[in-house]
């Protein structure tokens, strides 16, 4: 990812931290920036909702002095705001302690009795650092809100879900999440995500120079992240210059590389063979017409093919069989240097071998298991993000860990996590498309992590474009829409 681009920056709890921290030591106190966080979320509020009876609940620390801020600036605009906070105000400490004495109300125990009569309640219990269950009444005035479909606006994020991996324990889900700043892991990372809802990031004051010193590694997969870095085709290039995409397909499973084959040839890459047995030959070719097809008669075809320096990148994996060829197969395109994309059957072919083809990973790799085949090759524990990353370290290639919140990692701990996937994408095949997107980027010269990013979104943009009903193999013709946003035409001169 470019250095100095921080807007689509996930930021772990250290890190928010941190920044805190520097935006004091630039003059930003703590005191201010919990008054413009508090005023965010009442600003919010209002935004979407006219005055009506609200219930504020306020932890013990610096998410509780948001709420503080939230209650009286809700209450000087008319607002009717009921207050109950988790322990005793004496525990509260710094600006919370400060922002709490500015309020002029009651102040209850927070117990479910608190949300009796409110028809909004505010969570701003506990932050993005929890990492043990909800205190009983906690968890419980939030689970009865929940029941009696009292809307919820979280602070941060619901209490309840850790910050650096989305995990919940107890969370309550609410309609809106309002967060500072930038984003965490645990807003795009499911089951946080899911339990966040709308997810607003409000600008509290933490000056950008800040985000330039946290080291960030981590971001939310965006467009901007790597749209300067997709191939352009040039008026001087041809067909063997805009790269050249091999796949090995399988038989009788046919459907799988077709699909990765057309995905390729539709994001770019100038010319794409499938090297098939050569019995399926008429199989692939009947389907197939701007795609070659070249039979594969004996052994050695395979590595004749691999030693044409033509090939720019190679994928295996969709319907090839999972076993001792395909795994051989993989082996010879991993020893040939060129940009490797392993899939499905592939991953499965080195379940009793992952040693071995760790070692052979020398050149750009890319890995895609959904978590079937990750727990095939890897025995990481934790969640999805640190997984991913652990994978990503130990094998040398960067990994693709699917699903709706699809994380891309890279051996050297860089991290992206997709939000725009659709549920629609849960049908069978849009894996496969997936590997050729990948595949048709990397033939083209993109860099591995960015060109898998940049596939698992425009995946995700294509799906989202086409809506309900999709089949996979509707994705590929559904690419040219996505990268005509992406990419707008550009003329070295006006046409005559």
């Amino acid at each position: 990812m470019p250095p100095g681009n921080h807007l689509n920056a996930l930021l772990s709890v250290a890190q928010m931290t941190e920044a805190d921290r520097l935006a004091a030591a630039a003059g930003k106190s703590v005191f201010e920036l919990m008054e413009n966080a508090g005023r965010a979320v009442a600003g919010e509020i209002a935004r979407r909702w006219t005055p009506r009876p609200i219930a504020v609940l306020c932890g013990p620390g610096n998410n509780g002095g948001d709420g503080f801020v939230t209650a009286l600036a809700l209450s000087q605009s008319g607002w009717p705001v009921k207050l109950a906070l988790a322990g005793a105000r004496e525990l509260l400490s710094g600006a919370a302690l400060a922002h709490s004495r500015r309020w002029p109300g009651p102040i209850e125990t927070l117990t479910p009795a608190a949300i009796e009569g409110a028809t909004l309640v505010v969570d701003a219990v506990f932050g993005s650092g929890l990492n043990r269950p909800l205190d009983t009444p906690v968890s419980d005035a939030l689970a009865l809100a929940g029941h009696r479909g009292i809307p919820i606006i979280a602070v941060d994020v619901p209490s309840g879900i850790q910050g650096n991996s989305g995990a919940a324990q107890s969370a309550a889900a609410a309609t809106c999440t309002v967060t500072f700043a930038r984003k965490k892991p645990a807003h795009v990372l499911l089951p946080g995500r899911d339990l966040c809802g709308e997810v607003v990031v409000a600008d509290i004051g933490i000056p950008d120079a800040v985000f330039d010193a946290l080291g960030i590694d981590t971001w939310e997969n965006h467009p901007r992240q790597w749209r300067g870095d997709l191939p352009l085709p040039q008026f001087s290039a041809n067909k063997y210059t805009r790269g050249h995409a091999l796949l090995v397909g399988g038989y009788p499973m046919t459907g799988a590389a077709r699909m990765a084959a057309r995905a390729a040839a539709r994001i770019g890459a100038g010319l794409t063979t499938i090297a098939v047995p050569e019995h399926s030959l008429a199989v692939y070719a009947a389907a197939l017409t701007s795609i070659m097809v070249h039979p594969l008669t004996a052994d050695d075809d395979l590595g004749g093919l691999l030693a044409d320096r033509r090939y720019t990148a190679c994928l295996i994996g969709p319907g090839a069989g999972a076993g001792e060829l395909t795994r051989a197969r993989a082996l010879r395109m991993l020893a040939s240097g060129k940009a490797v994309l392993l899939d499905a059957d592939a991953i499965t072919s080195f379940a009793a071998h992952p040693e071995q083809l760790f070692a052979a990973i020398r050149a750009p790799c890319v890995i895609t298991p959904h978590e079937g085949e990750f727990k095939r090759l890897f025995s990481f524990d934790g969640d999805k993000l640190s997984r991913a990353r652990q994978a990503a370290k130990r094998s040398g290639a960067v990994i693709v860990l699917k699903g709706s919140d699809t994380v891309i990692a890279t051996p050297d701990g860089r991290a992206a996590i997709n939000s725009n996937a659709p549920a629609t994408l849960a049908t069978a095949g849009s894996g496969d498309v997936l590997g050729g997107l990948v595949l048709g980027l990397l033939a083209q010269g993109m860099d591995a992590f960015l060109a898998a990013s940049a596939a698992v979104w425009m995946h995700g943009a294509a799906a989202a474009a086409f809506g309900p009903g999709l089949l996979a193999e509707d994705l590929p013709d559904l690419i040219p829409g996505v990268l005509r946003h992406l990419l707008p035409l550009r003329f070295d001169k006006e046409p005559a």
